[in-house]
Formats: C-alpha cells, sequence, structure tokens
C-alpha cells in the first residue's frame, strides 16, 4: 500500500517498564491491515523485560529508541522527530487499536487534501479489558467543546503532520494534559476536524494521570488561560465548574 491515495502513519508509543501490555499492544499496531504504517518505540530506560519484548518483533515497520526521558512529552516529541509519517497518532504502552482493520476504517474514504484532523472513539478499559465506558464524539465537532475537556482523545486522534510544523511540539513542562494544551494552542484557528463514527482504539486506565483528577483539572484551568482561549472570567468558571461535578461525583459514588 505504498501509494500517494493511503497516507504513511507514524504510530508513536512511549512506554516505561510496560511489560504486562506491550506486546499485545505492538501486535495491535503491526498487524494492521493498512500496510503503509510505521511504529516509532519510545522506551524511558525500563528495567523490566520491555527491550526484551521490542526485540521480538522483527519488523521493518519498527523504529525504537531506549534512553532516560524528561516525561511523556519528551518522549513524543522523541517520537514526532523519528516518524516520517503524514499523519502521527500517539499510544500508550497499554492502549493499541481493537481491531486490525482500526486505521483501514478510520481512513477509508476520507478527502485528506486539506490535511484534516482525523479523529473517532475510544474505549476506556481497565486492567482486566473490561469496558467502563465509550466516548460519543458528535459527528461535527464544535471547538468550543475543548474549553471544559479534551473532546478529541488522542488514542483515537490522527494529527496532519503541518499541524505540529504550524503550532510546534509538546511543552515539556505539561505533566498530564500535553495533547490538551498542544490542541489549545490551535484553538483560534483551528483545523478542520473529520470525526468517524467508529471505535478504534483503547484506552487503559493505569496511566500516569490514574487518580490524578485534581491535578488535571488545575492544569487544564493553567492550560486555558495560557493560551487565552476566553476571558480568564469565563475560565475561572469552567474551572470552579467542573470541581463542583467532581466533587459531586466522590459523593454520589
Amino acid at each position: 500500500m505504498e501509494n500517494k491515495e493511503y497516507p504513511l502513519i507514524s504510530i508513536i508509543l512511549s512506554v516505561l517498564n510496560g511489560e504486562t501490555y506491550l506486546e499485545k499492544t505492538i501486535n495491535s499496531i503491526v498487524n494492521q491491515s493498512y500496510k503503509n504504517l510505521e511504529l516509532i518505540i519510545i522506551d524511558g530506560g525500563s528495567n523490566d523485560r520491555t527491550l526484551e519484548i521490542i526485540k521480538k518483533f522483527n519488523s521493518r515497520k519498527i523504529k525504537f529508541i531506549t534512553e532516560p526521558d524528561k516525561g511523556i512529552s519528551d518522549a513524543f516529541n522523541k517520537g514526532i522527530n523519528l516518524s516520517s509519517g503524514d499523519y502521527i497518532n500517539f499510544q500508550g504502552d497499554g492502549d493499541g487499536f481493537i481491531s486490525k482493520f482500526s486505521i483501514d476504517d478510520l481512513f477509508n474514504g476520507i478527502n485528506l487534501k486539506s490535511k484534516p484532523i482525523v479523529c473517532a472513539n475510544i474505549n476506556r478499559i481497565n486492567k482486566y479489558d473490561k469496558l467502563i465506558y465509550r466516548t460519543e464524539l458528535k459527528r461535527i465537532f464544535d471547538k468550543k467543546s475543548l474549553l471544559y475537556k479534551m473532546s478529541l482523545p488522542h488514542q483515537g486522534l490522527f494529527l496532519p503532520r503541518n499541524f505540529f510544523i504550524k503550532y510546534g511540539q509538546f511543552d515539556l513542562n505539561i505533566k498530564y494534559s500535553m495533547d490538551y494544551e498542544l490542541l489549545l494552542r490551535a484553538y483560534h484557528s483551528f483545523p478542520k476536524v473529520i470525526i468517524k463514527d467508529i471505535v478504534v482504539s483503547n484506552w487503559r486506565e493505569d496511566g500516569l494521570g490514574e487518580g490524578k483528577t485534581l491535578e488535571i483539572l488545575k492544569e487544564y484551568d493553567l492550560i486555558r488561560k495560557k493560551n487565552k482561549v476566553a476571558y480568564n472570567s469565563v475560565l475561572s468558571i469552567i474551572y470552579y465548574y467542573s470541581l463542583f461535578k467532581y466533587y459531586i461525583k466522590k459523593v454520589i459514588f
């Protein structure tokens, strides 16, 4: 499928001591029916079986480096710099695609001439692969949804390379919400977004932000204000409303 009709897709996979789910995640990528694909694995210096697992895959589709990094943003940026894809997607070591047809299904029938952002739904799963919830993206994307949350889940998000050329790479100072901050940089001139009403990927609940909701909400507030996506008074209302919902859920559940 080395054809201009099929853009090269770069999947960037960051991992640190990810032996539990890594092999399954890699298989979900390299076994895609979509053939114009490369996998970039950025290992942060694992001391478990991570490297042993990676080396089991003798595939021209895979590039990897292993060295200490400054966090997920740094790992993702290294992956971007190593990648060649027309579109770039980011996965964690416990995530991965739900079907071998996921990428084919996502890009089938899409006009990519204007280099739109392409996104689809994801499954939030627990450590036992049980479904917690499924995102339900609206077919017509409204950028105002980004005022409240990361409304384009990154496991289902495919960004064109020119997005990074125009808006830069991930901010190393952002600990949990680097994908959100990157999108908000583009808020005032947001690119076209194509939403496919399918589920393409998993998002496992054991990531860096697990159990850090309050920290993430605070980071969201700082990111919104940094990028001046609305008046600070409006953003403060959004922040305190988010806190209110968080504490209400804590009481109810």
